[in-house]
């Protein structure tokens, strides 16, 4: 129970239309035979959303969704599934499906399945990526072509989307033509029952339903948009007051650049088509404060162990008139449980800006209440299927540690928040705008004002004065703040109870209808904050423990496994592709071979080419007296670098500027090593352009020295990476 003193922060959206969010909770034969099955695969939240968006517009298309995520396969079988299946994959890693499939995907691909497994099986599948990586929504794809092989077809044509450019553009019209596909799937099937005299007997029957291709749907099979002044929405007087406000804000704008806060025709004089307002779910308590020891345990929901390690040193590994910062950061874990081989990767939990938090606590009125715990509920008449709390968010915790630990109040406002954000914009043309940057026909002022343009919460607020709302809405719709990872630069065999990592201080630009704002990035900001003290140039490298001030302490934990490693037989030859601050995993492979070659002096131990590039060979070569040192002692056989910035001269004038260019300078040493010798390439760093232009080059490479055509390197390629011998740690 609340206490006397709490205070109830309810969301107080208007409640969406009964049509739209009736679930299948009756049992009647019409909606059996209209149910289908959707499953989503989710890394971060996103297939999880678009899932429960599809959920929750069924039921005004008179369907019913029986929602599940992959991993709860207790909830459903496919084996014996007569009804169609609608699934939402995002890709994670170098192209991998997400933790939560890893099960589904290994089950699926279990060579004892016979070819007509899933002969029964009807579905429609949306594959979430970013063009940016080399193997695009690969997570979909690999699901995709599984169920194909074991017998499903599909009713509905695979979509693709990439956040590269925005997910809307993909995921908005592929859920419109869903309803028009699962229509014709239907109406096919029961067609089939009434010729065969009723039910199918056995959830195998054939059943011929060509898929229909989303770009062919005729209009009316589209989701129904909803238009300013529709007198069937409980919000019409909304849209009907902005229908007013219209002519006052084309006025205002006229002769204006659009931006953020401002619009200009045809955009400002158009009729708009919004989605439906979301489901409220939470209703939000606010208590007495907590005392200083329960604040002290509140600790951010993991399901992997979190460790607090202090930091051991801080080294600079850059020129201060370099480009980008590089730090190099050493963990003392001797206390812990914490283990890692060269290669892998951990996550470091980082938290908000406080004066960021801070400033939004103020410009949501609740400055005073931040240190006041916070109490969640389920609204007891939420219309949200499968409605819960949200896991990221402590049971026991401040509003001020919710906002600095929890929420990614960073997070660029999604379409479904801006909608939300609507209803509590009590101005008219502010309304008007945030009504634009939702709809369909805004989609370009959003993709340019919001998402391109890395605004956040706090900046869209400042932005619409008139904008309050309600703390249930901002929980409902800001995601969980991820942890950070960070490939382990260093060996254990090197460096007992130590952890290093390298990382640059990342800074880009938010623009704001006032100003640009530069931003540093929230966890190699923070990081570079907390060292600050104590960091010196990489000559004069400076240790925390100095004897003055305690080491600061950040929270660690381990990632998934990975097959980012040395191979487990130290004879096979290794490429290694790492510019920047793709080196550091190399580094640690590099301590580790050296160690273990003073272990076995007499062992077998196979060739090790890096290929590094950086800007300026004075500013930013990084462990540039490392790397001489593995060269000088025949760990690191082949040393190739790039300098992007440096005019070349000596020996340099035969370099590549590149990475890539300089794979292709020793293609015929490379294709050796990966062809007749059956060595590694690893690949880390950038993903935009870096790992793209190095897989490209590879084919090059293995089409010029195996005298084959482009598709047939492109095969070879894929056979490496199946075998685990072209492995990728890519970021962008």
């Amino acid at each position: 129970m609340c206490s006397s003193t709490s205070r109830l922060v309810d969301s107080g959206a208007t409640p969406v239309c009964a049509a739209q969010c009736q679930l299948c909770s009756d049992s009647t034969s019409l909606e059996v035979m209209r149910r289908f099955v959707l499953l989503y695969a989710t890394q971060r939240g996103q297939a999880k959303a678009i899932a429960e968006e599809i959920c929750e517009q069924a039921g005004a298309h008179g369907f019913s969704a029986d929602l599940h995520c992959i991993s709860e396969s207790d909830k459903y079988d496919l084996k014996t599934e007569t009804a169609p299946l609608v699934v939402v994959v995002s890709t994670t890693g170098t192209g991998d499906p997400p933790d939560t499939a890893r099960k589904f995907v290994k089950e699926i691909h279990d060579k004892t399945l016979p070819g007509d497994f899933f002969a029964h099986l009807r579905y429609g599948l949306l594959g979430l990526g970013d063009s940016e990586y080399t193997y695009f929504c690969n997570g979909g794809k690999v699901i995709d072509k599984r169920l194909q092989q074991l017998g499903a077809r599909h009713f509905y044509d695979t979509g693709h989307a990439d956040d590269c450019v925005g997910l809307e553009l993909v995921v908005e019209p592929w859920i419109a033509g869903l309803w028009a596909a699962l229509a014709k799937h239907f109406r096919s099937r029961e067609e089939h029952w009434e010729m065969n005299g009723g039910l199918p007997r056995a959830p195998n029957a054939s059943l011929s339903t060509e898929a229909v291709k989303p770009e062919s749907l005729p209009l009316e099979s589209q989701v129904e948009l909803l238009r300013l002044g529709d007198s069937r929405r409980k919000d019409s007087e909304v849209l009907e007051q902005n229908e007013a406000n219209r002519g006052q804000s084309s006025a205002f704008t006229e002769g204006f650049e659009p931006s953020l806060i401002c619009s200009v025709p045809p955009l400002s004089k158009a009729s708009l088509s919004i989605p439906a307002l979301p489901a409220a779910y939470l209703q939000v308590h606010l208590q007495e404060p907590l005392g200083q020891e329960e604040e002290s345990q509140a600790s951010v929901p993991s399901v992997e162990p979190v460790f607090q390690v202090p930091v051991s040193k801080a080294v600079q590994l850059t020129t201060s008139d370099a480009i980008k910062t590089t730090l190099l950061l050493e963990l003392d874990i001797s206390k812990t449980d914490f283990s890692y081989q060269p290669g892998d990767a951990f996550n470091v939990l980082c938290p908000n800006s406080d004066s960021e938090v801070q400033d939004l606590l103020h410009r949501l009125q609740l400055a005073d209440e931040r240190d006041q715990r916070v109490l969640l509920q389920v609204k007891a008449d939420t219309r949200k299927r499968g409605a819960a709390l949200p896991q990221h968010i402590p049971e026991k915790c401040s509003l001020r540690f919710m906002f600095t630990w929890c929420l990614d109040i960073r997070a660029v406002p999604k379409k479904a928040f801006v909608r939300a954000l609507v209803d509590h914009t009590s101005n008219g043309p502010e309304k008007r705008r945030l009504q634009e940057l939702c709809s369909k026909q805004g989609a370009a002022d959003y993709n340019r004002f919001v998402r391109d343009a890395c605004i956040c919460l706090l900046d869209l607020l400042l932005a619409f004065p008139s904008c309050q709302p309600p703390l249930a809405v901002l929980l409902e719709h800001l995601p969980k703040l991820q942890p950070r990872p960070y490939s382990c630069a260093s060996s254990s065999l090197r460096h007992p109870d130590k952890l290093h990592f390298v990382f640059n201080v990342v800074e880009f630009l938010s623009h704001t209808p006032e100003v640009v704002i530069l931003r540093k990035g929230l966890c190699t900001g923070w990081l570079a904050a907390l060292v600050a003290p104590f960091l010196k140039p990489d000559s004069q490298a400076s240790h925390a423990d100095g004897g003055k001030a305690p080491a600061p302490k950040i929270s660690i934990s381990a990632r998934a496994a990975s097959s980012f490693h040395l191979p487990d037989d130290p004879s096979v030859p290794v490429v290694m592709v790492g510019p920047g601050t793709g080196i550091a995993p190399f580094i640690g492979f590099l301590q580790h071979r050296e160690k273990l070659q003073e272990q076995h002096p007499d062992g077998s131990f196979g060739a090790m080419w890096l290929f590094f590039g950086c800007r300026h060979k004075e500013r930013d070569y990084l462990f540039r007296e490392e790397l001489r040192h593995f060269l000088e002692q025949g760990i690191l056989t082949h040393l190739k670098v790039s300098f992007s910035r440096d005019a070349p001269f000596g020996e340099e004038k035969a370099s590549a500027k590149y990475v890539q260019g300089s794979l292709q300078l020793h293609s015929q040493q490379v294709a050796k090593v990966l062809l007749r010798e059956r060595g590694c390439i690893y690949v880390c760093g950038d993903a935009k352009n870096m790992a793209k232009d190095v897989n490209d080059s590879l084919v090059e490479i293995i089409s010029r020295e195996l005298g084959v055509d482009k598709l047939e390197a492109m095969k070879t390629l894929a056979t490496l990476k199946e075998e685990k011998r072209y492995l990728q740690d890519v970021w962008s």
